[in-house]
């Protein structure tokens, strides 16, 4: 085994590796359904395919709405609590040790309540590709995301016909 040089061990550690105990969380929030601090654990790392972020939802709460994704598959990992996953037009119980895989499609639209009496902590990851189209099947909305962070939403009954404009 040879020696460590400690910057290039300090600085492969920067781009590789992140606790997701230690990264800072941030308050995300619209009363009165949707409560959550979560954190983007694969942020500045060098993961290009997989991201990873890190959500710790109150009880009574939920972090976002029911939807689907076009191309992205998700995957989440409960680490503490209770609560029920949303999942094509069914409701089932979750509890911290369960692994949740969501394929993409319009078959598994998805969001996770927390439906206990205490804190609901999970680990989301997903594969990135980008762009990303995702449904909201409760308010009939649809979402475009680019690869640049920018973000276009629309309502299905407000779209324009494909010749609207042109000459």
């Amino acid at each position: 085994m040879s020696e460590t040089d400690p910057d290039r061990a300090a600085e492969l550690r920067r781009k590789l590796i992140r606790n997701h105990q230690e990264v800072p969380r941030e308050l995300f929030e619209r009363a009165p359904l949707y409560e959550s601090r979560v954190a983007g654990v694969s942020d500045g790392t060098l993961a290009r395919k997989l991201g990873c972020g890190i959500d710790t939802v109150p009880p009574g709460k939920q972090s976002c709405p029911y939807h689907f994704h076009h191309t992205q598959e998700e995957m989440f990992i409960i680490l503490a609590g209770e609560g029920t996953l949303r999942v094509a037009g069914e409701r089932l119980p979750v509890k911290a040790g369960d692994v949740i895989f969501i394929p993409c499609g319009p078959d598994y639209p998805h969001h996770l309540l927390n439906t206990s009496a205490a804190d609901l902590t999970y680990l989301s990851i997903s594969t990135q590709e980008r762009p990303e189209v995702c449904e909201y099947p409760d308010s009939d909305k649809i979402g475009v995301f680019s690869s640049k962070g920018s973000a276009f939403l629309q309502r299905r009954d407000a779209g324009l016909d494909y010749w609207d404009g042109e000459p």
